[in-house]
């Protein structure tokens, strides 16, 4: 996993094509969320996901916590990577990758004040049974750990990616005017964005995935040519 570009919350068929002109290949469906309200129904991701073909690629993000739920969820929605947010418990997603072990899986580390200790822990512990980690926000004043649009310390996410095993992809407030600073800051494997590139009315903004993906791919690019 390398350069990947994910842009989250998909809203319908129309939005889904523009990301995947736009160069994006990871497009993510935020479902069952405790604080956010949903895009979109189950139904209707499920039916914007039979129009998103390889390359691309889509990404359930949930906070589901059981083993049984999220394998049961990513089948009734047809996707084999699941980004998990919630607080799932070791034994569950060691059975989660038991049971399905070809299912990717993203686990969030969401950076709040205070907590790389535990942010450290668990990259450690679940490393063995994750395929990616992805830095987010979390926001005191909603409780909401991501689609926040707000940043948090790039020092924490730094040091997350230099002592991480697995991929770390970072997330938290990008948009087209910080994604290429942060990739030369952090060296990640992959860029995030959800309200960063969405307009006023909430819809991603084609001139401002377009600058994500651009500014993206050009601070891999630089990122690259320094090692």
């Amino acid at each position: 996993m390398k350069n990947l570009i994910q842009i989250a919350g998909v809203i319908d068929k129309e939005e889904a094509g523009l990301l995947m002109n736009a160069g994006v290949e990871y497009l993510g469906f935020p479902l069952r969320l405790p604080v956010n309200k949903e895009d979109l129904t189950e139904d209707e991701a499920a039916d914007v996901i039979t129009t998103i073909l390889p390359p691309h690629k889509s990404v359930l993000i949930t906070y589901l916590d059981k083993a049984n739920v999220i394998i049961e969820f990513c089948k009734k929605l047809n996707v084999d990577i699941v980004q998990l947010h919630g607080r799932i418990s070791l034994d569950e997603l060691k059975k989660t990758k038991s049971l399905w072990p070809e299912l990717h899986v993203f686990k969030s580390l969401v950076v709040a004040k205070d907590n790389y200790a535990d942010l450290e822990k668990m990259v450690e512990t679940l490393s063995p049974f994750v395929d990616a980690f992805i830095t987010d926000t979390f926001d005191p004043a909603t409780g909401a750990e991501g689609a926040t649009g707000k940043t948090h310390d790039w020092r924490i996410s730094k040091r997350l990616v230099e002592i991480s095993p697995r991929p770390v992809i970072i997330a938290g407030g990008l948009n087209h005017t910080n994604v290429k600073k942060a990739i030369l800051e952090i060296h990640p494997s992959g860029v995030d964005s959800h309200t960063g590139v969405e307009g006023v009315d909430g819809r991603k903004d084609p001139e401002l995935v377009r600058k994500f993906v651009e500014e993206s791919k050009a601070g891999f690019a630089e990122a690259a040519s320094l090692l």
